[in-house]
């Protein structure tokens, strides 16, 4: 398997289900759902392959024979540019601990948010063209090892999300769709900058002996990048890789959402259609965490060092703000939707802790996230396509009502909250193991878990008033769940216990990784020490 081409194929083979789709006449509704379904169910079978094949002690960060299923040749080359001289850029794709989780947590979302396509009311062919189009952006950001490469699927995934907001959303799509666009193309402006001025900072040796600029992520990570000069003090504004690093950041903080950069997420997902939400909330906000390990870190460890304090701080804004301001909330979809800007703040502490064990709890927290708050946005979704209405206090006592939708239902819920037992306590446990364990961090951490009491205020109380009580009149004709919604929902449910009961399962695969990653930026920075002393 090592040497069969599965990331390509994992990554392409929504690009040409993409295609077949423009041959199949509109009208021919049911082929073009069931072949996406197909092929979105292709990819969980590849993600799935990937993880059982996985070698579990290659770590990866910045040693190309540590990452797996590697692809590798030269896609792009141009000679004789001026000053320049030649330009490269490689078809460059390989996975390491960071990255294979998030293989197969975009791999199962997509197939879940396939399912909770199927009642889209118009316009099916180009829904499901653009869908799957998204699906390859999202799984190439994953997989790209080529700063390049990683920039065209990063912006690629822009318009398809776009379209599907402004052209399927609720009423005020357009206003959500364009505030979208234009958030994450002012991040993608910052990545792209940086990304040029980490090409012509970085060499790489060609077999015969010439050394040329590249864009290999790899090669950028080498510690001989950064030398004493003007790296002194990182707060010195003459140092440029410590205003490459802010940009960069800034870039990869606005798909999170970081506060204050997090006003598109709740306008996107109130007006998304179920499905993209299920996206946005699974996947695409862990791109942007995910690009800071992969990208910021490796290549700026003596400046993420330096920052970690504020990195952890803005968790713990994220982290309360969020919280709060899903406890004001009265609509169903936007309470959820703060939540994820809660919940992405634990992820942010646990990187900011340069532990293994905050780390560790990161990617982990990432990964139960996008399980975790999927489901919650399918709960929304299944309740509206009947109700037709998200206004929290428009229900009560569904319970009576629909209960095996309402035991899906505490089974997310608890999970959000950090039930014992169930996904999402395990990874915030060893964010804050890690976080706590950092003395500069410490009080931070201990003002984050107030977090957690939070969620759980603005859970119960949401389903207190959503699912208990009093059955109104008007609700006594809604049907419990379909077999679609069955098959949505029983998945995540099973992923849920199955890592609250045993997260080795997850944390195999990321351990080794994470422990070359902590060295890596431990090794950094005890060099970076040795040059301020010089």
């Amino acid at each position: 398997m090592q040497n069969f081409p599965i990331l390509s194929l994992i990554t392409f083979l929504p690009l040409i289900g993409m295609i077949a789709i423009m041959f199949i006449p509109k009208e021919q509704v049911k082929p073009i759902k069931i072949l996406t379904l197909v092929i979105t169910a292709v990819q969980v079978i590849l993600a799935g392959l990937i993880v059982a094949f996985y070698n579990y002690s290659a770590g990866g960060i910045n040693n190309p024979e540590s990452f797996q299923f590697v692809e590798k040749f030269r896609w792009i080359e141009i000679s004789g540019l001026s000053w320049i001289g030649k330009v490269k850029v490689d078809y460059f794709l390989g996975i390491d601990g960071l990255s294979a989780p998030m293989v197969l947590l975009t791999a199962i979302v997509t197939f879940v948010a396939t399912l909770s396509s199927w009642n889209i009311p118009k316009s099916i062919k180009g829904y499901f063209a653009l869908f799957l189009l998204l699906d390859t952006g999202m799984m190439g950001v994953f997989v790209a090892l080529d700063f390049f490469l990683f920039y065209i699927f990063w912006e690629l995934m822009l318009l398809p999300m776009y379209f599907l907001i402004g052209i399927w959303g609720g009423p005020r799509r357009e206003y959500a769709a364009i505030k979208f666009f234009l958030y994450t193309l002012f991040g993608s402006i910052f990545i792209l900058i940086v990304m040029i001025g980490l090409y012509f900072s970085s060499t790489e040796t060609l077999v015969d002996g010439t050394k040329v600029f590249t864009f290999n992520m790899l090669s950028m990570m080498n510690k001989a990048n950064f030398t004493p000069t003007g790296i002194l003090s990182p707060f010195n504004p003459n140092n440029l890789r410590f205003i490459a690093y802010i940009a960069l950041f800034v870039g990869f903080a606005i798909k999170i959402p970081m506060f204050p950069f997090h006003t598109w997420l709740p306008d996107a997902h109130v007006e998304a259609p179920t499905a993209i939400s299920v996206i946005l909330a699974g996947v695409l906000l862990k791109m942007g965490t995910y690009g800071i390990l992969r990208v910021s870190y490796p290549i700026f460890p003596e400046i993420t060092h330096q920052l970690a304090w504020y990195i952890a701080l803005f968790g713990m804004i994220n982290i309360i703000y969020g919280a709060l301001c899903a406890m004001a909330q009265r609509d169903f979809k936007k309470l959820i939707a703060y939540s994820s800007v809660s919940h992405m703040g634990f992820v942010m502490l646990g990187m900011a802790s340069l532990t293994t064990a905050g780390i560790s709890g990161a990617i982990l927290q990432m990964f139960n996230h996008g399980t975790i708050t999927s489901m919650l946005f399918i709960i929304v979704g299944v309740i509206y396509d009947r109700a037709h209405t998200r206004e929290i206090d428009a229900f009560g006592g569904l319970a009576n009502q629909m209960p095996v939708y309402t035991g899906f239902v505490t089974l997310a819920f608890f999970a959000a909250i950090g039930l014992p037992g169930l996904s999402g306590f395990i990874s915030e446990a060893f964010v804050f193991l890690g976080a706590f364990g950092v003395e500069a961090i410490r009080v931070i951490t201990v003002i984050s878990t107030s977090g957690i009491l939070l969620g759980a205020g603005y859970m119960l109380w949401t389903f207190q008033r959503i699912y208990l009580g009093q059955l109104k009149d008007k609700w006594t004709e809604l049907k419990d769940l379909s077999f679609r919604e069955y098959a949505m929902l029983v998945p995540l449910s099973l992923i849920i216990i199955f890592l609250g009961v045993y997260p080795s399962a997850m944390l195999n695969i990321m351990n080794a990784s994470v422990n070359t990653m902590v060295k890596f930026m431990a090794d950094a920075q005890t060099l970076y020490s040795a040059m301020v002393r010089f």
